[in-house]
């Protein structure tokens, strides 16, 4: 069974001014896409920019578990020489897919359009996640799930022996659910439909369409199509994976709110379906500037330069929170040192990610002397000021590693150190924030 060992203690003091390069690593939602799409290409596809953090790397072993060929050959390079659409072998051991929804929903939706039989489960987090975003609109293709009660891990996916095509509506904004019926559509006949009112990241469909798919979006009366032609003939490729704005995050808000600083981060994507963060901060008064704008794997990407700024609380629009819901609890954290109240509504996707992060992020504000306010769909932070923070908590993650990164920069400017119960789920995403964060001048000790 998956787990992260004994808990670590981690605490963040105040710090001087941040300085220097962030290097963060690759893109967590292609990394993990660019495994799965070479397992299920002809020939060999060559990944470089890899995240290899302990979601990813779970991703990684089950694409060997169903048959496909992944090798390592440096840090961040890899290989996958796959095995075709419908072709992935019936794994002999159960799918352990350690913290990550992302990799056990995008793989649930790989296998269920093909004839074989497999068992996933997951951490203590993962486990306690709702599966029946993904069993509800792979069953339409024929799929059976057998779970515990309320559609969680551990769960086995029985996969359709004559898979039919699907329209499917998604009811909520979720680029996971999206992503796992355009992979369960790839071994059905015909065109799958996707509807999403809110349109979600959009990497599957771009890395779709570059392994050879036919994928057609566009703008309806309901809402976002996207529409592929199934049973396609998909061809390794070269993969360049893009730094992870989602992992970038955190050293563009520490600079933010830490007097004196000046960072740069380079080749951060852009996607438009990503970018909400920075958008945010911008109209917050934040200092940053996007330089050397290009492609790269097709991709959108720029180097960030991000100053210490003095922030003022707004309402963030719902309708963003599709191209921001991972940082969401970071921004609760610059909220923090703003001037008056920053709304963010239309979140209610927080209440089921890797943890409660609504709940989360509230307790562990309020440990700290920060005044917030929620609802099932809303966090509203009360501002206190650059350096108004007190500080002095201690934050339970629950197993969340953006919790925990996010209260490590909470402590980088609060009056008194600021403390996460357990630090170890970093590594599930940035397994490098400790050290990158004190290359730029952070104070983070365990213990």
């Amino acid at each position: 069974m998956s787990g992260h060992g004994d808990p670590i203690r981690m605490t963040s003091s105040k710090s001087g001014p941040l300085t220097g390069v962030a290097e963060v690593p690759g893109d967590k939602s292609i990394s993990h896409r660019a495994l799965i799409l070479g397992a299920l290409s002809i020939g060999e596809t060559k990944i470089t920019g890899l995240l290899e953090g302990e979601d990813v790397l779970d991703t990684a072993k089950a694409m060997r578990a169903f048959g496909a060929q992944v090798t390592q050959h440096g840090p961040g390079e890899w290989t996958v020489h796959g095995v075709g659409v419908g072709g992935f072998a019936e794994p002999e051991q159960v799918i352990d897919c350690g913290n990550s929804g992302t990799g056990v929903r995008l793989i649930m939706g790989c296998m269920a359009s093909s004839p074989i039989t497999a068992t996933f489960t997951g951490d203590g987090s993962l486990r306690k996640r709702p599966m029946g975003r993904v069993t509800d609109p792979i069953a339409l293709f024929g799929a059976q799930s057998y779970g515990r009660e309320g559609g969680r891990l551990p769960m086995t996916i029985v996969g359709a022996v004559d898979p039919v095509p699907v329209t499917y509506h998604t009811p909520m904004a979720s680029a996971q659910v999206k992503s796992a019926v355009l992979l369960a559509g790839l071994n059905a006949p015909g065109e799958t439909v996707v509807i999403e009112t809110t349109p979600t990241r959009d990497h599957t469909e771009r890395m779709l369409r570059g392994f050879g798919a036919d994928v057609r979006v566009e703008t309806v009366a309901e809402g976002h199509k996207i529409t592929l032609k199934g049973q396609p003939e998909l061809s390794g490729q070269v993969v360049a994976v893009p730094r992870d704005p989602s992992s970038a995050a955190f050293p563009v808000c520490a600079a933010l709110i830490t007097p004196g600083s000046d960072i740069m981060v380079p080749g951060v994507s852009q996607n438009p379906t990503r970018n909400g963060l920075f958008v945010t901060l911008q109209e917050m008064g934040g200092k940053i500037e996007f330089l050397n704008e290009r492609e790269e794997g097709g991709e959108p990407v720029a180097d960030l330069r991000v100053r210490y700024s003095e922030l003022v609380g707004i309402e963030v629009p719902p309708k963003r929170s599709a191209s921001m819901i991972d940082e969401y609890p970071v921004l609760s954290v610059v909220a923090a040192f703003a001037t008056g109240k920053t709304v963010m509504k239309g979140v209610h996707e927080l209440r089921v990610k890797e943890s409660d992060r609504i709940d989360a992020m509230a307790r562990g504000l309020e440990a700290n002397g920060v005044t917030i306010e929620e609802d099932e769909d809303t966090l509203i932070v009360h501002g206190m000021g650059a350096g108004g923070v007190p500080g002095g908590g201690t934050a339970a993650t629950h197993l969340d590693h953006r919790i925990a990164m996010s209260f490590m920069v909470l402590g980088m400017n609060s009056v008194a150190a600021v403390s996460v119960d357990d630090g170890t789920p970093i590594a599930t995403s940035f397994p490098i924030f400790e050290g990158l964060m004190a290359g730029l001048g952070a104070s983070i000790t365990r213990g």
